[in-house]
């Protein structure tokens, strides 16, 4: 049964999506008996942990019981005392972990903690898919950098646009939904200025369901040629924009970003470009833990060669538009072999109504 009740302690952990960024989603049940008397999970950032939660929904006394955790207990003070201290106060006889947590501050400290108050710890129970749904979490409190998902929409014959440059919408509305629980979930999205300048996005969440919380808006944009009417400059949300140029762009323009109440990061160039490994250091530092990657396919190439890009999520319309100049999702130099093609791993199929969708995570990114 463990399998089953780490299972339940991930749907909960799923529950914090777009809520608890950057902590981990976190799950927790505990049984009694065969039988679940108290269940919780992370819920925001700076809230009770899911092990907390899980012994104030409580149905009956919990000692002597055995709790389900997805990710090992905190070990350390930060926004919440650690649950660790909660676990054995509460008289856990054993817990099932799903993974060990990665953060330096803990890795295994919990555990130890645990097993040195005479609790039963087995750890491991389903790890891929917990892994699976903390890969955000995983890459940044390992590296300090964003967690990179680079999304794409094309046709069946694999164009973004028609030869005049029109894309709306290639996709259906539940493909395009699906992109704002995305977006719901990622603390940043970035486009480039030629998205920008061709479709004055808002770059906002919107879902039917409930109210989702705006991603930072990210746009490089080399020589400052934004608009200063753009959307981005002047819509009202919770979230910033970022601005991100060389030293080309102009002093006066760079001032008359800030004065729209943007931030204006100046990063070094890299091939007349911004280098985009050095934003997502910078963006890093900003406690940003992920990107979603919309870009045209000039950035979406030079995000894949700088191999920032950790997983890519392409979506197909069965449509055919052709044209020898219509772009695609990848443009610059491109790759001259195909034993240098940019490979993908844990490959998944969806499909939202006749939209297919493809993801996979890339081999071997340097991260």
């Amino acid at each position: 049964m463990d399998k089953e009740y780490m299972k339940r302690a991930i749907e909960l952990a799923k529950k914090g999506e777009g809520l608890t960024k950057p902590n981990p989603l976190v799950g927790a049940i505990i049984v009694k008996n065969n039988k679940v008397i108290g269940e919780g999970y992370h819920e925001f950032y700076g809230g009770p942990h899911a092990e907390v939660n899980a012994f104030r929904n409580a149905t009956e006394d919990v000692k002597g019981a055995k709790m389900y955790v997805t990710l090992e207990p905190c070990s350390h003070y930060g926004k919440t005392p650690p649950c660790a201290k909660a676990i054995i106060e509460n008289g856990i006889k054993e817990v099932v972990i799903g993974m060990k947590d990665p953060n330096p501050l803990v890795a295994g400290k919990g555990i130890k903690i645990l097993e040195e108050n005479g609790i039963k710890v087995s750890c491991g129970v389903l790890e891929d898919e917990v892994r699976q749904i903390n890969d955000i979490f995983i890459k940044y409190i390992t590296t300090k950098k964003p967690f990179c998902i680079m999304k794409t929409a094309m046709t069946m014959d694999g164009k973004i646009a028609t030869y005049i440059g029109d894309s709306k919408w290639i996709t259906n509305d539940l493909s395009r939904q699906y992109v704002h629980k995305i977006r719901n979930r990622v603390s940043a999205i970035m486009v480039g200025i030629g998205t920008v300048l061709a479709d004055n996005p808002r770059l906002t969440t919107r879902l039917e369901d409930k109210i989702g919380s705006d991603p930072i808006r990210v746009i490089v944009d080399s020589k400052g040629r934004i608009p200063l009417e753009a959307e981005v400059l002047n819509i009202e949300s919770n979230a910033k924009t970022i601005i991100v140029v060389i030293d080309k762009a102009g002093k006066e323009k760079i001032q008359a970003i800030k004065e729209k109440g943007a931030e204006v990061i100046i990063a070094p160039e890299k091939n007349g470009r911004v280098n985009l490994a050095y934003l997502m250091d910078e963006l890093g530092k900003r406690d940003i833990d992920s990107v979603l990657l919309e870009g045209g396919s000039t950035l979406n190439f030079s995000a894949l060669s700088e191999r920032i890009v950790d997983k890519v999520i392409t979506f197909i319309a069965p449509k055919l538009i052709g044209g020898e100049t219509s772009k695609t999702p990848l443009g610059g130099e491109g790759i001259a072999s195909m034993k240098d093609a940019i490979k993908l791993q844990n490959i998944k199929i969806n499909t939202f109504g006749e939209d297919v969708m493809i993801e996979g995570k890339i081999v071997n990114n340097g991260q």
